[in-house]
């Protein structure tokens, strides 16, 4: 059976919408091709100077990776001269970067975190990049503001990531399903392998660094020794499977079922809020968490209905399968009446 490529599939969603243009697809497209280059230097990563630290720090405040600088500059390369956007956010720059004037512009804005668990890529593990899209709010005629990428995470267009592992894949959303292809190196194209992905509804696997335990909230601890405790009924105590990559930790639990949690704690006081970006990292994996029928919550909102207020707003997330989350709701809403 023939196989169906990203770029063909994204055509065939085009023709089903009257009103597209194309420019969408044009700006998939070139992402994909990112993701190409991405790909082929991790894949060889350990027989070129790209492991290791570069020395410089970035706006989190972390240390910066060279594959995570080589990653955020062939993004920003290649998206500037698609035509397609008026603005794109990096994790790994504190402004937003506008398109440069030799450049036509588009009203699409791409937000991304080049290379999630760059902490983890000298050891060799999986990493990813995830990807946002939203529409510019103003009238074309006027500079891009801050304004415009503030939107909440229900405006997103689009929201994906590519995993680099045992083989690399992308998976996205457009609002009409979750979809997952497969990189071919032979032919060097993505092809459909995963179709209208689900999560199961319930779980047997939760994903949390058990370390900070004494640094969490009252709720957060009663939900992780919840799921650790032994009940026949619900399938507990669930496995505990933490690689410490967002993208990997995800990816996993989207197949199998299961929650992923970074919750807020005190460790840090510059971060309260725990370590996860809103807009690049919790919204984008809650559209594609929701699109394959789970969810994604706080603990108390919506990740999708959060209105961010700065471009790097850092957030507590619970994401996975849908009855899961729940759990995480109902143990923050008994602690609040309390």
């Amino acid at each position: 059976m023939r196989q169906v490529t990203v770029v063909e599939h994204l055509l065939l969603r085009q023709k089903e919408r009257p009103m597209a243009s194309g420019r969408f697809t044009r700006l998939l497209t070139e992402l994909i091709l990112s993701a190409k280059i991405i790909d082929r230097e991790v894949s060889k990563a350990g027989l070129l100077d790209v492991l290791g630290v570069t020395g410089e720090v970035n706006v989190q405040g972390e240390i910066v990776q060279k594959l995570d600088d080589f990653a955020n500059r062939v993004i920003i390369r290649r998206m500037e001269r698609a035509g397609v956007l008026c603005a794109m956010v990096s994790e790994e720059n504190a402004d937003f970067i506008p398109i440069p004037r030799q450049y036509p512009v588009g009203d699409y804005i791409l937000i991304f975190d080049p290379l999630d668990g760059s902490a983890n890529i000298d050891a060799n593990v999986s990493i990813g990049t995830i990807f946002s899209i939203y529409r510019r709010t103003s009238f074309d005629q006027q500079a891009v503001s801050v304004g415009d990428l503030l939107q909440k995470g229900s405006m997103q267009v689009a929201a994906g990531y590519i995993i680099y592992g045992s083989s690399t894949m992308m998976v996205y959303t457009a609002g009409n399903g979750v979809h997952g292809f497969t990189l071919d190196p032979s032919v060097g194209e993505f092809l459909l392998s995963h179709p209208d992905i689900k999560i199961p509804e319930r779980g047997r696997i939760y994903s949390v660094n058990e370390g900070y335990f004494s640094y969490w909230d009252e709720p957060t601890k009663n939900i992780v020794n919840y799921f650790k405790s032994n009940d026949s009924a619900t399938g507990r105590p669930y496995s505990s499977r933490y690689i410490g990559s967002l993208v990997s930790d995800f990816h996993r639990n989207l197949i199998y079922g299961g929650i992923f949690m970074y919750p807020a704690d005190s460790r840090d006081l510059r971060k309260p809020s725990g370590k996860l970006r809103l807009m690049c990292e919790a919204a984008p994996m809650a559209m594609i968490a929701e699109q394959a029928g789970g969810l994604a919550t706080d603990g108390i909102r919506r990740i999708l209905d959060i209105e961010p207020q700065e471009l790097h707003q850092r957030v507590p997330l619970f994401i996975g399968s849908k009855q899961d989350v729940e759990v995480v709701l109902k143990f923050y809403a008994d602690a609040a009446k309390s």
